[in-house]
């Protein structure tokens, strides 16, 4: 992600590339080949929507596909490239990433950064993703944005500029990615380096997407250059734009500023290895730092996306292991409790599949118990065919996830363009639901004898490391087939064109205003509030419980609400664990429940035509949970495994502890999710306990958003809930959740070996119903909220010290806690540290200019309109405004609320709340690598091993 979304990495030095200038041709008008639009589809209940996209082709070979809706205020701007980390040349793995990065440094006409004004400036965001066979990237900006994003596009396609600076810049950036995601995080080590690598024999796709940084390292500025001028030409792409626009004025456009754009004389590269068939099962294992619990996983290489068989397959992975109710789930976690997490996952690349399932053992249970787990569920695939029940589940979970996946104008381009780079036909997205409904029963257990056999079988075992086994180091010397040699030649470097010659960036069309639905409120006759917002668009309906208790309320026992609430859907009076995880994945639906700091949320989310049994079911586990006794247990174990897994991680770890330093022993400051000590003392009467005083409809609000009508929500909502009652008083909200201001500490949690730091500062916040909550919240998207927020800025994009760099207002009920944040290289902890104080301080001591803000009230805006896109997230926000008692007219008045903040209303409101000179730091890391610099600059610095903290201590010892 920028973030930038990683499934490959990036690299090195001085670039400038050529293909053709940007605008350097003029085309001729009616250059842009289109096919008729298709004529709109009538759509039963239930199914999912054609995309419905038109197809058009200039000369120079780019395909362009269009879609207009008018019903949203905003537009995506998408470009696909058939490049991706299979073919980054032999020696330089790790390019397709490494543009992933680089495109969106300057070009010809755009100085850098130039895209994060053009749209996180105005309220939209940018980003980009790397894969085994393309890369995307996408924006997402007010339509009135559109033909700026279709400038900035075409000139990175033909004139990329990357100076010195700025290349070895995001080279460190890169590093602190790897580290971030593969040293810091244990599991993604065997998931993401050493899996591939064995899985793939001969294919590219062996080499992880990341890289390595010695091969990034090694890599010379003229091959950069000629990697960009092979494979991000007009021949090799496609341009997807969606959302609301003028469709002749779009084409005149994608004409004015694409069609001029040339291809290089050299063919695209040749590469398409055939991956030799297994003779026999292979075994392979590897050994981590800090690896908690081992895991094991077993492969199969099977096929590409456009086999046939891919559809059986795809059906079989979900039976397998979709869902609580999935053969893996309810065999080797819900019933052996032999595996903390068990799933599976099926990987169909252009040119080559496989499929995976893995086990991550529960605590003191051995790998070849999960390897014997993992082989006996997949032979019973082999040996016995799939129920009726097993196989339409897993239809109706495909299918109303592909529908789930269509509720944004992005979303949908983002469907069809996946089935471009994967199948090569735009059409196949479209009979993905026909494909899946064609799945039979006999077809599952045929592609599971075909390709899950034990001769196929991959084998791996990922350990911890100890004295007698280190850390296996993944392996660096993979070739590929591209060469650098194949790559193809480039003439002078572009730079970027003095101010005065640059092509002019076009102006912002007229502002398309985003509409706020109407949003009923009424209150059923057992005191239950019900709002209502409907919407138009996909099929689906989302459902909202909420409560006035969360995990403030656990009192002696930390960990109490989120256990209350994970229960719930684990047994009623009248269904079985087992029963409801079935019952909710074979309508489609999603239902769950989870307890935050102040509240906790009961929600659903389900086609339309199924929504009214999803709502019924939603209503049984919340009156009516049992509670059982061994329910509770598996809970508690498989609470403390994913604890242990936590605790491995520096984040985490310093997430944890923050409670503690800014609340010390008061409700706010214990971990909401419990501890160690703490799970294990939950007992059965506890949890009784907690939902009889908390769970009433007389404290609940009951929020639908999405397909429903007022009066149709009013009918489901008087058979689901009208009769109830609750069954006990209210217990009384903890009075004094935040405890007394302490005074700021710093603090080092040292984890020996950590392949990354995590460096947290953090001060007691301000409330959701402060009167300074618009400025503080404006003012937090200027420090830490964005890629182009100042944190990032200085942490990043200046110095290379952080994948990213952001802060969190924090606002709860009462006080809540703000926290600025990023991970780093160990021996960079104390540069980092003084960036995010010095950075805190600025906010509440200097003035910010009108200009700066204009761009971050953007960014609030459009973030607040892309929010209400989709069902979950408005019926998110209008619970949020219930539930701290705010009125619904909030929503209308958003954006005022916004516009209205002041740079002195800014200033006032950090220096009053949020002085950087209050403000603790939290640290987990190597501190062998930092300690004594640091101690220089905070000689009061406390230093706690990571075997001695007590995440039940004010002390955190």
């Amino acid at each position: 992600m920028k973030s930038r979304l990683i499934l490959t990495v990036a690299a090195s030095a001085l670039l400038a590339c050529i293909s053709a200038g940007a605008f350097a041709a003029t085309p001729q008008a009616g250059a842009l080949n289109c096919a008729p639009a298709p004529a709109p589809a009538a759509v039963a209940p239930g199914e999912v929507p054609p995309l419905g996209f038109r197809e058009c082709q200039l000369p120079n070979g780019l395909k362009v596909y269009t879609l207009r809706d008018a019903s949203t205020s905003n537009v995506t701007v998408q470009v696909w490239y058939r490049v991706g980390s299979k073919d980054d040349p032999a020696g330089r793995s790790g390019f397709a990433h490494l543009f992933e990065h680089l495109m969106f440094k300057s070009t010809e006409n755009m100085p850098a950064e130039t895209f994060d004004r053009l749209t996180e400036d105005v309220g939209g965001f940018n980003n980009a993703s790397t894969w085994d066979d393309f890369t995307n990237y996408y924006e997402v900006v007010p339509a009135n944005h559109l033909e700026r994003l279709l400038f900035a596009e075409a000139d990175r396609m033909g004139s990329l500029v990357v100076d010195a600076d700025v290349f070895a810049s995001e080279r460190d950036v890169v590093k602190e990615e790897y580290r971030q995601s593969y040293l810091a995080n244990p599991y993604n080590r065997f998931f993401g380096l050493f899996a591939p690598q064995t899985i793939y024999q001969d294919h590219p796709y062996r080499r992880p997407g990341i890289g390595s940084i010695e091969e990034l390292n090694a890599a010379t500025i003229e091959d950069v250059r000629r990697f960009h001028a092979t494979y991000y030409r007009p021949d090799n792409a496609v341009l997807i734009v969606a959302g609301n626009f003028d469709p002749a004025q779009l084409d005149g456009w994608i004409e004015q500023y694409f069609a001029g754009l040339t291809n290089p004389a050299a063919p695209l590269p040749g590469n398409n290895v055939v991956e030799p068939e297994p003779t026999g099962p292979r075994e392979a294992t590897f050994y981590g730092a800090n690896v908690p619990l081992p895991a094991v996983m077993l492969a199969w290489p099977t096929v590409p996306y456009g086999h046939p068989d891919r559809a059986a397959l795809t059906v079989l992975d979900g039976i397998l292991s979709t869902g609580e109710s999935s053969r893996l789930y309810q065999s080797l976690v819900y019933e052996q409790q032999i595996a903390a997490q068990a799933s599976s996952s099926p990987d169909f690349a252009t040119q080559a599949g496989h499929l995976t399932a893995y086990a991550i053992m529960a605590d003191g249970k051995t790998p070849e118990e999960g390897v014997a787990g993992l082989r006996a569920e997949v032979a019973r695939l082999r040996d016995a065919p799939v129920t009726e029940a097993e196989l339409a589940e897993a239809r109706n979970e495909l299918i109303a996830d592909l529908l789930r996946g269509r509720e944004g104008v992005d979303d949908r381009a983002n469907a069809l363009g996946f089935a471009l780079m994967w199948d090569g036909d735009a059409a196949a997205a479209d009979r993905e639901v026909a494909a899946i409904k064609a799945v039979t029963i006999a077809d599952v257990q045929r592609v599971a004898r075909r390709y899950l056999s034990e001769q196929r079988m991959i084998t791996m075992r990922y350990l911890p490391a100890d004295e007698a086994h280190p850390p296996t180091e993944p392996n660096k010397n993979v070739g590929a087939p591209v060469t650098v040699a194949d790559l193809a030649p480039v003439g002078e470097p572009t730079v970027l064109l003095p101010e005065g010659r640059r092509a002019a960036i076009p102006a912002p069309g007229p502002e398309v205003s985003p509409a706020t639905p109407a949003v009923a409120d009424f209150r059923l006759a057992n005191g239950l509030r019900v709002l209502v917002a409907p919407t138009e668009g996909v099929p689906l309906v989302s459902a909202r419980l909420s409560f006035d208790a969360g995990t403030r309320d656990d009192g002696a026992l930390p960990g109490l609400a989120t256990m209350t609430a994970g229960l719930l859907t684990q047994g009623t009076a009248t269904r079985t664990a087992p029963e409801i995880a079935a019952e909710i994945e074979g309508l489609g639906a999603t239902v769950g429940a989870g307890a935050g700091v102040d509240f906790t949320n009961v929600y659903a989310n389900a086609p339309a035509d199924v929504f009214p049994q999803t709502l019924a079911l939603m209503a049984d586990v919340v009156r009516n949970p049992s509670f059982a006794a061994d329910e509770l247990e598996r809970q508690q174990s498989q609470t403390l495994d994913g604890l242990r897994v936590a605790l491995s991680q520096p984040g985490q770890i310093a997430s944890q502890s923050v409670g503690r330093v800014i609340y010390g022993d008061a409700p706010y400051g214990a971990p909401g999710s419990g501890t160690v000590t703490s799970v294990p003392r939950l007992a059965r009467e506890d949890v009784v306990r907690f939902h009889r005083a908390h769970f009433a409809p007389a404290d609940a609000t009951l929020v639908f958003s999405g397909a429903i009508t007022p009066e149709r929500a009013r009918t489901l909502a008087e058979q689901a809930f009208g009769d109830w009652r609750g069954d006990g008083a209210a217990e009384a909200r903890v009075a004094d959740a935040t405890g007394a201001p302490r005074p700021p500490r710093v603090i080092v949690i040292d984890q020996p070996g950590a392949g990354q730091a995590a460096v947290v500062a953090a001060i007691r916040s301000v409330s959701r119903t402060d009167a300074d909550y618009f400025p503080l919240t404006l003012g937090n998207t200027l420090l830490g909220g964005g890629y182009s927020s100042r944190l990032n800025e200085e942490v990043r994009i200046k110095r290379g010290l952080s994948y990213g760099a952001s802060s969190s207002l924090g606002a709860r009920a009462d006080e809540g806690v703000f926290t600025a944040s990023a991970q780093t290289r160990n021996d960079a902890v104390p540069e980092v540290a003084e960036l995010i104080l010095s950075e805190i301080s600025r906010m509440g001591s200097e003035r910010i200019s009108e200009g700066e803000l204009s761009s971050r009230r953007a960014v609030m805006i459009g973030g607040f309109g892309r929010s209400l896109e989709t069902v979950d997230g408005l019926g998110g926000f209008i619970a949020n405004l219930a539930l701290y008692d705010l009125p619904m007219s909030e929503l209308a008045a958003y954006a005022g609320n916004v516009r209205a903040v002041t740079p002195e209303q800014i200033e006032r409101a950090f220096a009053e709340h949020l002085p950087g000179s209050e403000a603790s730091l939290v640290i987990v890391g190597d501190a062998a690598q930092f300690i004594e610099a640091l101690r220089a600059k905070h000689p009061d610095v406390e230093v706690i091993p990571l075997s001695d903290l007590n995440l039940d201590s004010a002390t955190l010892r």
